[in-house]
């Protein structure tokens, strides 16, 4: 049966490195009839979360905040998987992204107990190094933490600017995994 699968790019670099790795990830799982939403998160007006614990009052429009997560949370609520795409920035996820995924916590706040809606997620990382231990240490315990199942993670290192990562095999598993989802 095919999934619903949403991309939450938190790269700057919409056709960087991890743009490449989305692009080849997208288009195995569109080969096994997935269907795939994409978010360009640094195009996106998102601001970050406030703190102040009073979303989910309204389970279509979760947030206290009216920006472009709006455009994310129906998409999001229906999502069989969610895919977290970044570079690397500081040893870990970029600012973008982790904007994006406080957020997502409105939703949890629609449920009585803030029980996150089931998913399944993935990680996909660019980077220039290959010290990935701090992303990996927050991106399994996030995984926990939901309850989400962990589909996996493909992580490129050594590709700096934009274009290094084209040719490499890193890009076959992306596409692997894209159709490794039925």
């Amino acid at each position: 049966m095919a999934k619903k699968i949403i991309v939450l790019n938190g790269s700057p670099r919409v056709n960087g490195n991890t743009a490449e790795l989305i692009k080849a990830f997208i288009a195995g799982a569109e080969v096994r009839g997935n269907e795939v939403i994409r978010f360009d998160l640094q195009k996106m007006d998102i601001h970050a979360c406030l703190g102040c614990c009073r979303g989910g009052a309204d389970p279509e429009s979760p947030c206290v905040q009216k920006d472009d997560m709006e455009q994310i949370y129906s998409h999001y609520r229906t999502a069989d998987i969610v895919v977290l795409a970044s570079p690397l920035y500081y040893w870990t996820i970029s600012g973008q992204l982790k904007c994006a995924i406080d957020r997502l916590f409105a939703v949890a706040e629609a449920d009585q107990n803030y029980r996150n809606p089931e998913k399944s997620g993935i990680l996909l990382m660019a980077a220039e190094g290959n010290d990935y231990e701090e992303t990996l240490y927050y991106y399994n315990n996030l995984m926990k933490h939901l309850e989400w199942q962990n589909l996996g993670h493909v992580l490129a290192g050594g590709v700096m600017d934009p274009g290094d990562i084209k040719g490499k095999p890193v890009l076959d598993d992306a596409r692997n995994l894209g159709e490794s989802i039925a």
